[in-house]
Protein backbone atom coordinates (compact mmCIF):
# COMPACT_ATOMS: atom_id res chain seq x y z
CA UNK A 1 0.00 0.00 0.00
CA UNK A 2 1.39 3.79 -1.20
CA UNK A 3 1.87 6.00 1.39
CA UNK A 4 -1.07 8.96 0.78
CA UNK A 5 0.73 12.57 0.99
CA UNK A 6 -1.28 16.00 1.91
CA UNK A 7 -3.23 17.02 -1.06
CA UNK A 8 -2.22 19.66 -3.19
CA UNK A 9 -3.80 21.68 -6.05
CA UNK A 10 -1.16 21.29 -8.45
CA UNK A 11 1.50 18.93 -9.08
CA UNK A 12 3.89 19.32 -11.36
CA UNK A 13 6.27 16.24 -13.00
CA UNK A 14 9.69 17.53 -13.33
CA UNK A 15 11.63 20.69 -12.26
CA UNK A 16 13.67 22.02 -15.39
CA UNK A 17 12.13 24.89 -17.70
CA UNK A 18 8.98 24.44 -17.89
CA UNK A 19 8.37 23.16 -14.41
CA UNK A 20 10.03 26.34 -13.06
CA UNK A 21 7.70 28.11 -14.90
CA UNK A 22 4.75 26.92 -14.07
CA UNK A 23 5.79 26.47 -10.57
CA UNK A 24 6.13 30.71 -10.41
CA UNK A 25 2.91 31.17 -12.29
CA UNK A 26 0.35 28.83 -10.59
CA UNK A 27 2.28 29.61 -6.90
CA UNK A 28 1.35 33.33 -7.83
CA UNK A 29 -2.09 32.26 -8.74
CA UNK A 30 -2.17 31.40 -4.97
CA UNK A 31 -2.57 27.77 -5.31
CA UNK A 32 -0.28 24.89 -3.48
CA UNK A 33 2.34 23.86 -5.64
CA UNK A 34 4.57 21.01 -5.10
CA UNK A 35 7.25 19.44 -7.85
CA UNK A 36 8.85 16.37 -8.21
CA UNK A 37 11.99 15.31 -9.28
CA UNK A 38 13.39 12.44 -10.30
CA UNK A 39 17.31 13.50 -9.82
CA UNK A 40 19.06 15.18 -7.23
CA UNK A 41 18.63 18.80 -6.46
CA UNK A 42 21.28 21.33 -7.72
CA UNK A 43 22.23 25.03 -7.27
CA UNK A 44 24.52 27.29 -8.69
CA UNK A 45 26.26 27.21 -5.04
CA UNK A 46 27.85 24.37 -4.80
CA UNK A 47 27.16 22.44 -7.53
CA UNK A 48 28.30 25.09 -10.37
CA UNK A 49 31.13 26.88 -8.25
CA UNK A 50 34.61 27.31 -9.62
CA UNK A 51 36.83 25.54 -10.25
CA UNK A 52 35.39 22.39 -9.87
CA UNK A 53 32.57 22.80 -12.75
CA UNK A 54 35.41 23.91 -14.94
CA UNK A 55 36.07 20.05 -14.91
CA UNK A 56 36.17 18.75 -18.93
CA UNK A 57 36.76 14.48 -18.07
CA UNK A 58 34.19 14.72 -14.55
CA UNK A 59 31.35 16.77 -16.83
CA UNK A 60 32.03 17.05 -20.54
CA UNK A 61 33.79 13.36 -21.02
CA UNK A 62 31.76 11.48 -18.20
CA UNK A 63 28.43 13.53 -17.83
CA UNK A 64 28.30 14.66 -14.12
CA UNK A 65 25.00 16.58 -15.44
CA UNK A 66 23.50 13.96 -17.71
CA UNK A 67 20.89 10.76 -16.75
CA UNK A 68 22.78 7.84 -16.13
CA UNK A 69 21.58 5.06 -18.66
CA UNK A 70 21.58 2.57 -15.32
CA UNK A 71 19.04 4.91 -13.92
CA UNK A 72 17.04 5.49 -16.90
CA UNK A 73 17.19 4.42 -20.78
CA UNK A 74 15.24 3.28 -23.60
CA UNK A 75 15.65 0.98 -26.37
CA UNK A 76 16.69 2.08 -30.02
CA UNK A 77 15.93 0.27 -33.42
CA UNK A 78 16.16 2.06 -37.21
CA UNK A 79 13.35 0.14 -38.68
CA UNK A 80 9.82 -1.51 -37.44
CA UNK A 81 11.63 -5.36 -38.46
CA UNK A 82 14.52 -4.53 -36.13
CA UNK A 83 14.92 -5.98 -32.15
CA UNK A 84 15.52 -2.94 -30.19
CA UNK A 85 18.41 -2.47 -27.44
CA UNK A 86 19.03 -0.55 -24.59
CA UNK A 87 20.75 2.58 -24.93
CA UNK A 88 23.34 1.55 -22.42
CA UNK A 89 26.35 4.43 -22.97
CA UNK A 90 25.08 7.92 -23.67
CA UNK A 91 25.93 9.72 -27.37
CA UNK A 92 23.79 10.89 -29.42
CA UNK A 93 21.15 12.79 -26.58
CA UNK A 94 22.14 14.02 -23.67
CA UNK A 95 19.11 14.50 -20.97
CA UNK A 96 19.64 16.55 -18.19
CA UNK A 97 19.76 14.94 -14.34
CA UNK A 98 18.43 17.25 -11.13
CA UNK A 99 16.65 20.16 -10.30
CA UNK A 100 17.26 22.41 -13.89
CA UNK A 101 17.42 19.05 -15.91
CA UNK A 102 19.03 20.02 -19.48
CA UNK A 103 18.72 24.28 -18.67
CA UNK A 104 21.60 23.35 -16.70
CA UNK A 105 23.90 22.03 -19.27
CA UNK A 106 22.35 23.84 -22.78
CA UNK A 107 24.49 26.19 -24.92
CA UNK A 108 21.53 29.01 -24.96
CA UNK A 109 20.81 29.19 -28.24
CA UNK A 110 17.12 30.32 -27.70
CA UNK A 111 15.24 30.75 -31.36
CA UNK A 112 11.51 31.42 -32.32
CA UNK A 113 10.54 29.17 -35.12
CA UNK A 114 9.27 30.52 -38.42
CA UNK A 115 5.96 31.53 -38.74
CA UNK A 116 5.54 28.94 -41.99
CA UNK A 117 6.89 26.05 -38.93
CA UNK A 118 3.66 26.76 -36.69
CA UNK A 119 1.35 25.33 -40.03
CA UNK A 120 3.84 23.61 -41.97
CA UNK A 121 1.40 21.20 -43.45
CA UNK A 122 -1.21 24.41 -44.73
CA UNK A 123 2.26 25.70 -45.86
CA UNK A 124 3.42 22.88 -48.08
CA UNK A 125 -0.28 22.55 -49.58
CA UNK A 126 -0.57 26.59 -50.43
CA UNK A 127 2.71 26.89 -51.78
CA UNK A 128 3.69 23.49 -53.34
CA UNK A 129 0.60 21.30 -53.31
CA UNK A 130 -0.22 18.20 -51.45
CA UNK A 131 1.71 15.92 -53.83
CA UNK A 132 4.70 17.18 -53.04
CA UNK A 133 4.91 15.67 -49.41
CA UNK A 134 6.26 11.39 -49.27
CA UNK A 135 3.44 8.99 -48.65
CA UNK A 136 5.37 7.97 -45.31
CA UNK A 137 5.87 11.43 -44.28
CA UNK A 138 3.44 12.69 -41.21
CA UNK A 139 3.04 16.90 -41.58
CA UNK A 140 0.87 18.34 -38.81
CA UNK A 141 0.08 21.90 -38.34
CA UNK A 142 0.83 23.13 -34.56
CA UNK A 143 -2.80 24.33 -33.95
CA UNK A 144 -0.91 27.41 -32.53
CA UNK A 145 -0.10 30.50 -34.91
CA UNK A 146 3.38 32.62 -34.23
CA UNK A 147 1.25 35.65 -34.10
CA UNK A 148 -0.49 34.35 -31.17
CA UNK A 149 2.43 32.72 -29.27
CA UNK A 150 4.70 35.75 -30.02
CA UNK A 151 3.64 37.77 -26.69
CA UNK A 152 4.53 34.54 -24.97
CA UNK A 153 7.73 34.06 -26.58
CA UNK A 154 8.73 37.87 -25.49
CA UNK A 155 8.01 37.16 -22.20
CA UNK A 156 10.13 34.08 -22.37
CA UNK A 157 13.08 35.82 -23.90
CA UNK A 158 12.67 38.82 -21.14
CA UNK A 159 12.64 35.80 -18.56
CA UNK A 160 16.36 34.50 -19.25
CA UNK A 161 18.06 38.53 -21.25
CA UNK A 162 18.43 36.99 -24.11
CA UNK A 163 21.15 38.57 -26.19
CA UNK A 164 20.31 39.31 -30.01
CA UNK A 165 19.18 41.74 -32.46
CA UNK A 166 15.85 42.29 -33.67
CA UNK A 167 15.31 41.65 -37.73
CA UNK A 168 11.88 42.15 -37.68
CA UNK A 169 10.02 44.51 -35.74
CA UNK A 170 6.38 44.42 -35.79
CA UNK A 171 6.73 43.84 -39.43
CA UNK A 172 9.33 46.63 -40.46
CA UNK A 173 13.22 44.63 -41.63
CA UNK A 174 15.83 45.82 -38.89
CA UNK A 175 19.37 46.08 -40.81
CA UNK A 176 21.62 43.34 -38.62
CA UNK A 177 19.17 41.37 -37.33
CA UNK A 178 17.45 38.26 -38.84
CA UNK A 179 15.21 39.19 -41.94
CA UNK A 180 13.62 35.94 -42.59
CA UNK A 181 12.22 35.79 -38.53
CA UNK A 182 8.58 36.41 -38.06
CA UNK A 183 7.73 39.65 -36.65
CA UNK A 184 8.10 40.73 -32.97
CA UNK A 185 7.13 43.06 -30.99
CA UNK A 186 10.28 43.93 -28.67
CA UNK A 187 13.96 44.58 -29.30
CA UNK A 188 15.77 41.66 -27.53
CA UNK A 189 16.61 42.95 -24.40
CA UNK A 190 20.33 42.65 -24.34
CA UNK A 191 22.51 43.49 -27.53
CA UNK A 192 24.33 40.79 -28.85
CA UNK A 193 27.83 39.49 -27.54
CA UNK A 194 31.08 40.68 -29.08
CA UNK A 195 31.69 38.10 -32.07
CA UNK A 196 34.86 35.73 -32.27
CA UNK A 197 37.29 36.14 -34.78
CA UNK A 198 36.00 33.06 -36.45
CA UNK A 199 32.57 34.62 -36.96
CA UNK A 200 33.52 37.80 -38.23
CA UNK A 201 35.60 35.91 -40.78
CA UNK A 202 32.02 33.80 -41.58
CA UNK A 203 29.64 37.07 -41.64
CA UNK A 204 32.39 38.72 -44.13
CA UNK A 205 32.01 36.01 -46.44
CA UNK A 206 28.73 35.13 -46.17
CA UNK A 207 27.82 38.94 -46.91
CA UNK A 208 30.16 38.58 -49.48
CA UNK A 209 28.04 36.48 -51.35
CA UNK A 210 24.61 38.32 -50.92
CA UNK A 211 23.61 37.06 -47.76
CA UNK A 212 22.36 38.33 -44.46
CA UNK A 213 24.50 37.31 -41.60
CA UNK A 214 23.37 38.45 -38.02
CA UNK A 215 24.02 37.57 -34.65
CA UNK A 216 23.08 34.41 -32.76
CA UNK A 217 20.13 34.75 -30.26
CA UNK A 218 21.92 33.64 -27.08
CA UNK A 219 20.62 32.83 -23.33
CA UNK A 220 24.85 34.06 -22.56
CA UNK A 221 24.23 37.54 -21.00
CA UNK A 222 26.08 40.29 -22.88
CA UNK A 223 25.66 43.01 -19.94
CA UNK A 224 24.04 42.41 -16.15
CA UNK A 225 20.13 42.14 -16.32
CA UNK A 226 17.79 41.82 -13.68
CA UNK A 227 14.31 39.96 -14.91
CA UNK A 228 10.55 40.28 -13.97
CA UNK A 229 10.95 37.40 -11.22
CA UNK A 230 13.69 39.81 -9.77
CA UNK A 231 16.64 37.45 -10.53
CA UNK A 232 20.04 38.57 -11.52
CA UNK A 233 22.34 37.61 -13.99
CA UNK A 234 26.14 38.80 -14.55
CA UNK A 235 27.74 39.28 -17.91
CA UNK A 236 29.43 36.40 -19.46
CA UNK A 237 33.02 36.04 -19.23
CA UNK A 238 33.54 33.77 -22.23
CA UNK A 239 35.03 31.14 -20.10
CA UNK A 240 34.23 28.12 -22.99
CA UNK A 241 32.47 26.02 -20.49
CA UNK A 242 28.70 26.10 -21.39
CA UNK A 243 27.73 23.24 -23.52
CA UNK A 244 27.78 20.56 -20.76
CA UNK A 245 28.53 22.27 -17.77
CA UNK A 246 26.71 24.43 -15.46
CA UNK A 247 27.61 28.65 -15.23
CA UNK A 248 29.59 29.08 -12.83
CA UNK A 249 29.42 33.09 -13.24
CA UNK A 250 25.63 33.60 -13.34
CA UNK A 251 25.99 34.55 -16.84
CA UNK A 252 24.21 30.99 -18.97
CA UNK A 253 20.40 31.34 -18.14
CA UNK A 254 18.98 28.53 -16.48
CA UNK A 255 15.57 27.84 -14.27
CA UNK A 256 18.37 28.12 -11.47
CA UNK A 257 20.21 31.47 -12.55
CA UNK A 258 16.44 32.80 -14.10
CA UNK A 259 13.68 31.28 -11.87
CA UNK A 260 14.32 29.06 -8.89
CA UNK A 261 15.91 30.52 -6.04
CA UNK A 262 12.87 33.33 -6.37
CA UNK A 263 10.55 30.35 -6.75
CA UNK A 264 11.86 28.77 -3.60
CA UNK A 265 11.17 31.87 -1.34
CA UNK A 266 7.00 31.02 -2.04
CA UNK A 267 5.68 29.71 1.30
CA UNK A 268 2.68 28.37 -1.19
CA UNK A 269 5.72 26.47 -3.50
CA UNK A 270 7.50 22.92 -2.00
CA UNK A 271 9.47 20.45 -4.17
CA UNK A 272 10.55 17.33 -3.48
CA UNK A 273 13.83 15.18 -4.89
CA UNK A 274 14.43 11.98 -5.81
CA UNK A 275 11.20 11.33 -6.39
CA UNK A 276 10.43 9.41 -9.62
CA UNK A 277 7.04 9.52 -10.68
CA UNK A 278 5.77 5.99 -11.52
CA UNK A 279 2.49 7.00 -13.16
CA UNK A 280 -0.19 9.63 -13.11
CA UNK A 281 -3.52 8.20 -11.76
CA UNK A 282 -7.04 8.16 -13.29
CA UNK A 283 -10.49 8.77 -11.85
CA UNK A 284 -12.48 5.64 -11.85
CA UNK A 285 -14.59 7.29 -14.81
CA UNK A 286 -10.91 7.97 -16.54
CA UNK A 287 -11.83 11.39 -17.41
CA UNK A 288 -9.79 13.22 -15.08
CA UNK A 289 -6.56 12.68 -13.08
CA UNK A 290 -6.88 12.47 -9.52
CA UNK A 291 -2.53 12.63 -8.76
CA UNK A 292 0.25 10.80 -9.22
CA UNK A 293 2.28 7.80 -7.86
CA UNK A 294 5.62 8.13 -7.49
CA UNK A 295 8.83 6.24 -5.49
CA UNK A 296 10.31 8.15 -2.54
CA UNK A 297 14.20 6.75 -3.19
CA UNK A 298 15.55 8.10 -0.16
CA UNK A 299 12.42 6.33 1.92
CA UNK A 300 12.53 2.98 -0.46
CA UNK A 301 8.82 3.41 -1.12
CA UNK A 302 5.53 4.55 -2.75
CA UNK A 303 3.83 7.18 -2.37
CA UNK A 304 0.61 8.72 -3.80
CA UNK A 305 0.44 12.33 -4.32
CA UNK A 306 -3.83 13.52 -4.83
CA UNK A 307 -3.54 16.78 -6.96
CA UNK A 308 -6.47 18.72 -8.49
CA UNK A 309 -4.32 19.49 -11.57
CA UNK A 310 -1.64 17.36 -13.16
CA UNK A 311 1.30 19.52 -15.34
CA UNK A 312 3.93 16.99 -16.81
CA UNK A 313 6.90 19.07 -17.29
CA UNK A 314 9.64 16.07 -17.62
CA UNK A 315 12.21 16.17 -20.75
CA UNK A 316 10.80 14.85 -24.14
CA UNK A 317 11.03 11.51 -23.95
CA UNK A 318 9.84 10.86 -20.49
CA UNK A 319 6.56 12.75 -21.01
CA UNK A 320 5.51 10.02 -23.90
CA UNK A 321 6.88 7.37 -21.68
CA UNK A 322 5.18 8.57 -18.46
CA UNK A 323 1.99 8.91 -20.81
CA UNK A 324 2.16 5.56 -22.06
CA UNK A 325 2.48 3.91 -18.90
CA UNK A 326 -0.19 5.49 -17.51
CA UNK A 327 -2.45 4.49 -20.28
CA UNK A 328 -3.74 8.03 -21.02
CA UNK A 329 -4.38 8.72 -24.71
CA UNK A 330 -4.54 5.60 -27.46
CA UNK A 331 -0.77 4.76 -28.34
CA UNK A 332 0.42 4.57 -31.96
CA UNK A 333 0.39 1.64 -33.84
CA UNK A 334 3.05 2.62 -36.64
CA UNK A 335 1.64 -0.50 -39.03
CA UNK A 336 -1.62 0.94 -38.54
CA UNK A 337 -1.31 4.36 -38.60
CA UNK A 338 -3.62 4.99 -35.64
CA UNK A 339 -3.21 6.30 -32.46
CA UNK A 340 -1.87 9.36 -30.92
CA UNK A 341 0.93 9.12 -27.76
CA UNK A 342 4.17 7.95 -29.13
CA UNK A 343 3.21 9.25 -33.16
CA UNK A 344 5.40 11.74 -34.77
CA UNK A 345 9.18 11.76 -32.96
CA UNK A 346 11.72 13.34 -34.82
CA UNK A 347 14.92 14.78 -33.93
CA UNK A 348 17.76 17.07 -35.90
CA UNK A 349 19.77 17.08 -39.14
CA UNK A 350 22.98 18.77 -38.52
CA UNK A 351 26.56 18.88 -40.92
CA UNK A 352 29.37 21.36 -41.23
CA UNK A 353 32.43 22.11 -42.62
CA UNK A 354 35.83 22.43 -40.68
CA UNK A 355 38.52 25.00 -42.21
CA UNK A 356 42.29 25.03 -41.20
CA UNK A 357 44.29 28.02 -42.12
CA UNK A 358 48.22 27.87 -40.98
CA UNK A 359 48.56 32.15 -40.81
CA UNK A 360 45.06 32.33 -38.04
CA UNK A 361 45.00 32.39 -35.12
CA UNK A 362 41.57 31.87 -33.52
CA UNK A 363 41.84 31.43 -29.33
CA UNK A 364 38.97 29.55 -29.38
CA UNK A 365 39.63 29.27 -25.66
CA UNK A 366 37.69 32.35 -25.73
CA UNK A 367 34.11 31.23 -26.38
CA UNK A 368 30.98 31.11 -24.89
CA UNK A 369 27.44 28.55 -25.65
CA UNK A 370 25.93 30.62 -28.42
CA UNK A 371 27.15 33.38 -29.56
CA UNK A 372 28.55 33.68 -33.27
CA UNK A 373 27.03 34.91 -36.42
CA UNK A 374 23.91 33.22 -38.40
CA UNK A 375 22.48 33.42 -42.17
CA UNK A 376 18.96 32.00 -42.65
CA UNK A 377 18.80 32.58 -46.08
CA UNK A 378 18.26 28.95 -46.37
CA UNK A 379 15.56 28.12 -43.96
CA UNK A 380 12.13 27.07 -44.35
CA UNK A 381 10.54 29.77 -45.57
CA UNK A 382 13.04 30.85 -48.36
CA UNK A 383 13.50 27.50 -49.99
CA UNK A 384 11.36 26.11 -52.97
CA UNK A 385 10.17 22.82 -51.80
CA UNK A 386 8.61 21.82 -55.18
CA UNK A 387 11.69 22.84 -56.95
CA UNK A 388 14.53 21.36 -54.35
CA UNK A 389 13.04 18.07 -53.53
CA UNK A 390 13.09 18.45 -49.78
CA UNK A 391 10.95 19.89 -47.43
CA UNK A 392 12.95 21.45 -44.56
CA UNK A 393 15.59 24.20 -43.99
CA UNK A 394 18.26 24.98 -42.13
CA UNK A 395 20.38 28.24 -40.08
CA UNK A 396 24.22 28.40 -40.76
CA UNK A 397 25.95 29.54 -38.26
CA UNK A 398 29.62 30.17 -37.04
CA UNK A 399 31.29 30.86 -33.68
CA UNK A 400 33.41 28.91 -31.20
CA UNK A 401 31.97 27.59 -28.09
CA UNK A 402 35.27 27.18 -26.18
CA UNK A 403 38.70 25.28 -26.90
CA UNK A 404 38.32 22.62 -24.72
CA UNK A 405 41.77 19.81 -25.03
CA UNK A 406 39.24 17.00 -25.10
CA UNK A 407 36.59 17.62 -27.00
CA UNK A 408 37.31 20.52 -29.08
CA UNK A 409 40.27 19.49 -30.61
CA UNK A 410 39.87 19.85 -34.35
CA UNK A 411 42.51 18.49 -36.51
CA UNK A 412 42.61 17.86 -40.15
CA UNK A 413 41.99 14.68 -41.94
CA UNK A 414 43.89 11.26 -41.89
CA UNK A 415 45.49 12.82 -38.38
CA UNK A 416 46.24 9.72 -35.98
CA UNK A 417 44.24 9.21 -33.23
CA UNK A 418 46.49 8.81 -30.85
CA UNK A 419 50.61 8.83 -30.08
CA UNK A 420 53.30 10.66 -31.83
CA UNK A 421 51.69 12.07 -35.02
CA UNK A 422 48.36 12.93 -33.11
CA UNK A 423 50.33 15.39 -30.51
CA UNK A 424 52.62 16.81 -33.77
CA UNK A 425 49.34 17.86 -35.24
CA UNK A 426 47.94 19.16 -31.85
CA UNK A 427 50.94 21.81 -31.52
CA UNK A 428 50.64 22.29 -35.53
CA UNK A 429 46.63 22.87 -35.53
CA UNK A 430 45.15 24.39 -32.13
CA UNK A 431 43.42 27.43 -32.37
CA UNK A 432 44.13 27.42 -36.29
CA UNK A 433 40.54 25.73 -37.28
CA UNK A 434 36.93 27.18 -37.37
CA UNK A 435 33.77 25.69 -38.25
CA UNK A 436 30.62 26.58 -40.28
CA UNK A 437 27.52 24.55 -39.15
CA UNK A 438 24.37 23.50 -40.16
CA UNK A 439 20.82 23.00 -38.05
CA UNK A 440 18.59 21.79 -39.80
CA UNK A 441 14.79 20.33 -40.10
CA UNK A 442 14.27 17.09 -39.06
CA UNK A 443 10.06 15.69 -40.19
CA UNK A 444 8.23 12.93 -38.64
CA UNK A 445 7.29 9.81 -40.45
CA UNK A 446 4.73 7.06 -39.96
CA UNK A 447 7.88 4.53 -38.77
CA UNK A 448 9.55 7.05 -36.37
CA UNK A 449 7.53 6.67 -33.40
CA UNK A 450 7.91 5.75 -29.38
CA UNK A 451 6.08 2.97 -27.63
CA UNK A 452 6.65 0.50 -25.17
CA UNK A 453 9.37 -1.84 -25.45
CA UNK A 454 8.03 -5.98 -25.36
CA UNK A 455 10.91 -6.99 -23.83
CA UNK A 456 13.09 -4.39 -21.32
CA UNK A 457 12.07 -3.13 -17.83
CA UNK A 458 13.56 -0.37 -15.58
CA UNK A 459 14.57 -0.63 -12.38
CA UNK A 460 10.82 -0.52 -11.23
CA UNK A 461 9.41 -3.54 -13.44
CA UNK A 462 8.19 -0.80 -16.19
CA UNK A 463 8.87 -1.39 -19.60
CA UNK A 464 11.05 0.57 -21.22
CA UNK A 465 9.99 2.98 -24.08
CA UNK A 466 11.26 1.92 -27.32
CA UNK A 467 12.48 4.52 -30.23
CA UNK A 468 11.93 3.59 -33.75
CA UNK A 469 14.49 6.26 -36.59
CA UNK A 470 15.82 6.55 -39.19
CA UNK A 471 17.32 9.03 -41.33
CA UNK A 472 15.11 9.41 -44.65
CA UNK A 473 15.94 10.78 -47.93
CA UNK A 474 14.05 13.49 -47.61
CA UNK A 475 16.10 14.77 -44.81
CA UNK A 476 19.18 13.49 -46.19
CA UNK A 477 18.51 16.06 -49.71
CA UNK A 478 18.24 18.41 -47.25
CA UNK A 479 21.32 18.20 -45.47
CA UNK A 480 23.41 17.74 -48.80
CA UNK A 481 21.68 20.58 -50.20
CA UNK A 482 22.81 22.98 -47.52
CA UNK A 483 26.57 21.26 -48.20
CA UNK A 484 25.76 22.73 -51.60
CA UNK A 485 25.48 26.02 -49.94
CA UNK A 486 28.34 25.86 -47.12
CA UNK A 487 31.47 24.57 -49.23
CA UNK A 488 31.14 27.48 -51.29
CA UNK A 489 30.95 30.04 -48.21
CA UNK A 490 33.94 27.95 -47.08
CA UNK A 491 35.95 27.62 -50.21
CA UNK A 492 35.89 31.93 -50.71
CA UNK A 493 37.75 32.46 -47.24
CA UNK A 494 41.16 30.18 -48.88
CA UNK A 495 41.70 27.97 -45.85
CA UNK A 496 44.75 25.84 -45.79
CA UNK A 497 42.62 22.82 -45.35
CA UNK A 498 38.92 22.01 -45.17
CA UNK A 499 36.46 18.96 -44.77
CA UNK A 500 33.11 18.32 -44.37
CA UNK A 501 30.83 15.93 -42.62
CA UNK A 502 27.37 15.35 -43.88
CA UNK A 503 25.30 12.72 -43.80
CA UNK A 504 24.75 10.78 -47.83
CA UNK A 505 22.55 8.56 -49.32
CA UNK A 506 22.31 5.52 -47.15
CA UNK A 507 23.73 7.28 -43.74
CA UNK A 508 22.01 5.32 -40.66
CA UNK A 509 21.24 6.50 -37.62
CA UNK A 510 23.62 6.14 -35.21
CA UNK A 511 23.61 6.37 -31.46
CA UNK A 512 27.26 6.51 -30.21
CA UNK A 513 28.55 9.92 -31.49
CA UNK A 514 26.75 13.09 -30.03
CA UNK A 515 24.32 15.01 -32.64
CA UNK A 516 21.59 17.04 -30.66
CA UNK A 517 19.50 16.76 -27.74
CA UNK A 518 16.50 17.98 -29.38
CA UNK A 519 14.25 14.86 -28.91
CA UNK A 520 10.81 15.94 -29.81
CA UNK A 521 7.19 14.73 -30.54
CA UNK A 522 5.29 11.54 -29.39
CA UNK A 523 2.60 13.96 -27.66
CA UNK A 524 1.99 16.23 -30.23
CA UNK A 525 -0.46 18.86 -29.99
CA UNK A 526 -3.29 20.38 -32.59
CA UNK A 527 -6.34 20.76 -33.04
CA UNK A 528 -8.04 17.04 -33.95
CA UNK A 529 -7.67 14.70 -31.33
CA UNK A 530 -7.29 11.96 -33.71
CA UNK A 531 -3.85 13.28 -34.76
CA UNK A 532 -2.76 14.36 -31.66
CA UNK A 533 -2.19 13.74 -28.07
CA UNK A 534 -2.70 17.56 -26.92
CA UNK A 535 -4.43 20.37 -27.48
CA UNK A 536 -3.34 23.59 -28.52
CA UNK A 537 -3.42 24.70 -25.35
CA UNK A 538 -1.42 21.37 -24.34
CA UNK A 539 -4.18 20.07 -22.78
CA UNK A 540 -4.58 16.22 -22.38
CA UNK A 541 -7.57 15.15 -24.80
CA UNK A 542 -8.15 12.74 -22.67
CA UNK A 543 -7.90 14.20 -18.93
CA UNK A 544 -8.68 17.76 -18.61
CA UNK A 545 -6.82 18.68 -15.76
CA UNK A 546 -3.68 17.19 -17.03
CA UNK A 547 -1.39 19.37 -19.34
CA UNK A 548 1.60 18.04 -21.01
CA UNK A 549 4.74 21.14 -21.56
CA UNK A 550 7.89 20.46 -23.57
CA UNK A 551 9.18 19.32 -26.90
CA UNK A 552 7.34 16.83 -27.00
CA UNK A 553 4.24 18.48 -28.50
CA UNK A 554 6.34 20.08 -31.82
CA UNK A 555 4.45 17.66 -34.69
CA UNK A 556 7.79 17.72 -36.49
CA UNK A 557 10.89 19.28 -35.51
CA UNK A 558 11.76 23.15 -36.75
CA UNK A 559 15.11 24.09 -37.85
CA UNK A 560 16.37 25.41 -34.78
CA UNK A 561 17.21 24.66 -31.37
CA UNK A 562 13.70 23.53 -29.40
CA UNK A 563 13.89 25.69 -26.18
CA UNK A 564 12.86 29.60 -27.22
CA UNK A 565 9.59 27.09 -28.62
CA UNK A 566 9.33 24.77 -26.00
CA UNK A 567 9.58 28.65 -23.79
CA UNK A 568 6.93 30.48 -24.95
CA UNK A 569 4.55 27.62 -25.13
CA UNK A 570 4.62 27.06 -21.44
CA UNK A 571 3.48 31.12 -20.91
CA UNK A 572 0.85 30.48 -23.46
CA UNK A 573 -0.76 27.08 -22.15
CA UNK A 574 -0.06 28.53 -18.56
CA UNK A 575 -1.92 31.95 -19.48
CA UNK A 576 -4.74 29.64 -20.39
CA UNK A 577 -4.43 27.21 -17.60
CA UNK A 578 -4.83 31.04 -15.21
CA UNK A 579 -7.61 32.52 -17.56
CA UNK A 580 -10.11 30.23 -18.85
CA UNK A 581 -9.14 27.05 -16.85
CA UNK A 582 -9.19 27.64 -13.33
CA UNK A 583 -12.36 29.39 -13.25
CA UNK A 584 -14.44 26.91 -14.90
CA UNK A 585 -12.32 23.49 -15.32
CA UNK A 586 -13.29 21.48 -18.59
CA UNK A 587 -11.96 20.77 -21.66
CA UNK A 588 -10.28 23.79 -23.35
CA UNK A 589 -11.79 22.32 -26.32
Amino acid sequence: MARQEKKKDVVIIGLGWTGSILGMELANEGLEVLALERGDDRDTVPDFEYPKVADELRYGIRYGFMQKPRNSTLTIRRTLDETALPYRVLGSFLPGDGVGGAGIHWNGQTWRPQAVEYRLRSHVEEAFGADIIPPEMRLQDWGVTAEELEPHLTRFEYLLGISGKAGNLDGTIVAGGNPFEAPRSKEYPLPPLVNTYDSVLFADAARAMGYHPFPRPSANASAAYVNEYGMQLGPCNYCGFCERFGCLNYSKSSPQTCVLDALKRKPNFEYRVRSEVLRIEKAADGKTATGVTYFDERAGEEVFQPADLVVLCAYSLHNVHLLLLSEIGTPYDPRSGEGVVGRNYSYQMNGGTTLFFKDKEFNPFVGNGSGGITIDDFSMSQIDFAKEGFIGGSYITAGHTGGRPIQQMALPPDTPSWGAGWKRAVGEWYGHAMSIGSHGSNMAYRDTCLDLDPTYKDRHGRPLMRMTFDWKPNDIRMTQFMKSKIEPIAKSMNPDIMRSSFKSEGAAYDVRPYQTTHNVGGAIMGADRATSAVNRYLQSWDLHNLFVMGASAFPQNIQYNPTGAVGGLAYWAVAAIRKDYLPNPRPLM
